[in-house]
């Protein structure tokens, strides 16, 4: 792929228009400094990652006196992000020319082909088709290889596989605006045209569904960690589930992750001690000074009536930030097995800063975090792997019951 530089003043934001919102150069300016300041010396994966501080500075700078609206602000501050090609930072605001955070469907580059090689299975409701192994070879009647050229990066080392990757999952996703038909040459040669906009998504009934199969548990988070009511509505269904002989915690529907008060509530119901479940790593630096790396391991502590027979946790591609921390949690506190896929890999803890003259706010990872042996967060695989090779039926389900099957059988 053929690494192309796009007048983004002229192809990104001329279509958007004149408003009433006029735009401060001289305060663009700025906030792109202390955007930049920030990220150089605060952005915690900044020396992991292949950026050209330079390019961006000098790129940048020149496209603004094309902004000429509000509009085209934000997308050129989500462009700057887009630089870095990491999923956990964004801005706090979007718009309908904005790029989405997902989609349901995740892409490796095999040989220099985009193959589909996840499937968001357990949230979809009317897939028929079975698309995993196909290649895309085409996004909205244009080449999948030129879609990745074309994408509105002007930095981005696109010779590297980890930006290559995160740039032809970031296409899929697609913008708001836009539609995003895919031209598939499925694994048996044929080739279709799939309409993702087509999809629906199952409807959540509640914070938590469950149900019982043969005596075992399944207890479904509907990516509900980020409301507190999450925790008492959980202890209710924990507590009418004590005489069942093992119980399966699905964490596949944690897309937008949560918080650590509502994952610790949950945690702390399958623990007779306290035990470490991930470990922080965060630098200080203040007036000038050296920096100082300071890390700690989190503990949670027993609540309520424990549950004590035995826990599988299921995770998978849609598994993210907090979900993926109560996944390594239990896998630290030698609590439950873990079975899945590869998680949503979001790396770090994120925190929000603010524009001196914007009314929105973006965000930078300020800590790594890290599995209690060591292992960052976004690079821990499930002890038992399970790779997704229909859509038939529920692989990591008939996976997690096994495990349950063998020590309570």
């Amino acid at each position: 792929m053929k690494r192309q530089f796009i007048n983004l003043g002229i192809a990104l934001f001329g279509f958007l228009g004149f408003s009433q919102n006029q735009v401060n150069p001289a305060q663009i300016q700025e906030d792109l400094n202390d955007l930049l300041g920030y990220y150089s010396t605060r952005y915690v994966y900044y020396a992991d990652k292949q950026v050209d501080m330079d390019c961006i500075r000098e790129k940048y700078s020149a496209m603004i006196p094309s902004l000429q609206n509000r509009s085209d602000v934000i997308l050129f501050f989500e462009y700057v992000l887009n630089e870095f090609y990491d999923s956990h930072i964004s801005l706090s605001t979007n718009l309908r020319e904005s790029y989405r955070l997902w989609s349901p469907i995740f892409i490796e580059l095999k040989n220099g082909k985009a193959i589909i090689k996840n499937v968001w299975q357990t949230q979809l409701a009317n897939l028929e088709q079975d698309i995993l192994g196909a290649e895309i070879a085409s996004f909205n009647g244009v080449s999948f290889d030129q879609t990745i050229d074309d994408f509105p990066s002007l930095c981005n080392d696109k010779n590297s596989d980890e930006v290559l990757k995160w740039i032809a999952n970031k296409v899929v996703a697609g913008k708001y605006s836009e539609p995003r038909v895919l031209g598939l040459k499925l694994k048996d040669g044929r080739q279709v045209q799939f309409d993702m906009d087509a999809l629906r998504f199952k409807e959540d009934s509640g914070l938590v569904t469950t149900e019982i199969k043969a005596g075992i548990a399944i207890v479904r988070l509907n990516n509900s960690l980020g409301n507190n009511q999450l925790i008492s509505e959980f202890d209710r269904v924990l507590d009418g589930l004590m005489d069942t002989k093992g119980l399966i915690l699905d964490l596949r529907n944690t897309n937008t992750g949560g918080n650590t008060y509502v994952a610790k509530g949950i945690m702390s119901r399958f623990i007779d001690r306290e035990l470490p479940y991930q470990k922080h790593e965060y630098t200080e630096m203040y007036d000038n000074q050296p920096a100082i790396v300071r890390s700690w391991y989190e503990l949670v502590r027993p609540r309520g009536k424990q549950y004590t027979k035995p826990v599988v946790v299921l995770v998978g591609r849609w598994t993210g930030s907090m979900g993926e921390g109560m996944a390594v949690g239990f896998d630290a506190m030698k609590r439950a097995p873990v079975v899945g896929t590869e998680m949503k890999r979001l790396a770090g803890s994120d925190f929000d800063f603010t524009f001196k003259h914007q009314d929105f706010r973006f965000k930078i990872i300020l800590e790594k975090l890290y599995h209690v042996n060591g292992t960052l967060r976004e690079e821990y695989v499930p002890e038992h792997y399970v790779k997704q090779s229909t859509l038939d039926k529920d692989e990591t389900l008939e996976k997690g019951i096994e495990l349950i099957r063998k020590v309570t059988d």
